[in-house]
């Protein structure tokens, strides 16, 4: 209930700090859909900002593009999309919520493996520092037990959802005797597959000859550009193709705020490699995304990868990076080998060849693909709800930070005069001049210096300079630090390279 709580407290304070809002509010909202405010479209592009300049910018072999969201029909239908892209659903009679059914029994998978996480918690706190973690999940009865429920049921999983056996997946939801989270009973119907797609109709005459459909992933968009770019860029295999945008998806049981939308934003990067080499880059990539995630400091605990049991129809390796949301351990970014079936699926419908000539071994092929795949939305939820705190100050003082990462931060500094006479605020605005050639600044001059570090400390703002009557003196201005809320004096002619030091990107980039 607490982590729950949690959430509800995140959701409130990222609507009135002006990061998220309910999209279309004054009409009483539509489902599942979000608007990002004015700190929320700062934070957003630095998110961006971030993995493209990671992504592009340190990779020689890696180029962005930015292709269309409305594509050719056939695309879908060679990617596999019009006939397989489903979700298995599954609804209860008593409370007339619908569910994913592979999310009910993963949840419940859940429940039985923070039994596991108790036992260790008790195991430490017995044994202390000559605990032995690892002996004691291989020989513990109780874990041991509950370890195999887990095996059981993912071996049943794979088996069902592997085969599309959806009465074998209702058979199972029933013998682990799942209730509705809501009504708490077991009045389920049937198990059914749904299409996630959206579709609409091109030009102005309606039919199934003008159906086309709102890409359910960005990754396509670099499958039939793969030649384009290959050819133009001069890039040799082993190479990769990057793209940051916007997908649909006809989510029946979009919630949990933003991190289950029916539109939202991907990051992903197609990486085409020899045949044969496909998983030792689906390692490298692995290794090197969850290096990306740990360098923004947001706790390693919060991180650990999930295999997938149930494959996509063009994987032959599948893993997730999953992190601590207020809701529990849930998919952040998804590390795909995707093999040479799109590109081969394109071939096929498109009757085009897209092969590779590789001149080191003399010989064509079509490449295979290894993916990496992060939503915007989700990695926004992530940096948000991890950052989120309300601390105890003492002598009944308490404020909410948001300890954003500084690179990060919609507003790098804040630059406040003390008071509104005497020349600081004209003083405060031409260093606040000088400071936003380089980062997005915020001027803050009402209220008192402790309201305003407070209302700065809440939206995420890493640094404030306060600029006081010794300014107007020495040249020299008072910095805060958001995180240990000390502050320094500092020369003017410093600030810019102090505030450079520790709000650039380059930090989180080397």
């Amino acid at each position: 209930m607490q982590k729950e709580d949690n959430l509800k407290d995140i959701i409130s304070h990222a609507k009135e700090y002006g990061f998220v809002f309910p999209s279309s509010e004054i009409y009483d909202g539509l489902s599942a859909t979000y608007d990002y405010g004015q700190l929320g479209a700062e934070l957003k592009n630095n998110i961006k900002s971030y993995w493209w300049k990671s992504m592009v910018q340190m990779h020689e072999n890696i180029l962005g593009i930015d292709s269309a969201i409305f594509m050719h029909p056939t695309t879908w239908k060679a990617s596999g999309h019009v006939d397989a892209f489903n979700d298995p659903l599954i609804d209860n009679k008593d409370s007339k919520k619908r569910y994913r059914a592979d999310v009910l029994i993963e949840e419940h998978i859940e429940k039985i493996r923070s039994k596991i996480d108790k036992d260790v918690k008790k195991g430490i706190k017995r044994f202390g520092d000559t605990f032995d973690k690892e002996q004691f999940l291989a020989t513990n009865p109780n874990v041991l037990r509950n370890q195999a429920k887990i095996n059981d049921i993912e071996q049943r999983m794979r088996e069902t959802l592997g085969k599309e056996n959806l009465e074998g997946v209702y058979n199972l939801i029933m013998d682990l005797d799942i209730s509705c989270p809501i009504s708490g009973t077991k009045n389920w119907t049937e198990v059914r597959q749904f299409n996630l797609m959206f579709s609409t109709e091109l030009g102005s005459v309606s039919g199934d000859a003008s159906k086309i459909y709102l890409r359910p992933e960005t990754a396509q968009g670099i499958f039939v550009n793969y030649l384009n770019v290959q050819k133009t860029g001069r890039m040799k295999i082993p190479f990769g193709i990057a793209q940051i945008g916007k997908a649909f998806r006809n989510e029946i049981v979009a919630r949990q705020f933003i991190f289950r939308m029916r539109e939202f934003e991907q990051m992903e990067m197609q990486f085409f490699v020899r045949p044969g080499e496909e998983m030792k880059w689906y390692d490298y990539w692995k290794e090197q995304r969850i290096k990306w995630h740990k360098k923004l400091g947001l706790g390693e605990q919060n991180y650990r990868f999930h295999d997938h049991i149930k494959l996509a129809h063009y994987a032959n390796a599948a893993a997730d990076i999953e992190f601590n949301f207020p809701m529990g351990f849930k998919e952040l970014e998804g590390i795909h080998s995707r093999t040479d079936f799109d590109l081969k699926q394109h071939e096929a419908h498109s009757g085009k060849k897209l092969q590779y000539f590789d001149p080191e071994i003399n010989e064509n092929y079509v490449p295979y693909v290894v993916e990496t795949s992060i939503g915007l939305d989700r990695m926004f939820l992530a940096v948000l709800s991890s950052s989120f705190k309300n601390e105890d100050l003492g002598d009944g003082k308490t404020r909410a930070v948001l300890s954003i990462p500084p690179a990060l931060a919609p507003y790098k500094v804040a630059v406040m005069p003390l008071t509104k006479k005497d020349g600081l605020p004209e003083k405060a605005r031409e260093i606040m001049n000088t400071l936003k050639l380089n980062h997005n600044c915020a001027f803050d001059e009402k209220d008192s210096p402790g309201k305003r570090y407070r209302r700065q400390d809440a939206i995420g703002t890493p640094y404030c300079v306060m600029v006081d009557h010794q300014t107007m003196e020495d040249e020299t201005v008072t910095i805060r630090d958001r995180d240990t809320m000390e502050q320094d004096r500092v020369k003017i002619s410093e600030l810019a390279n102090i505030i450079d030091g520790k709000v650039s990107m380059t930090n989180l980039l080397t």
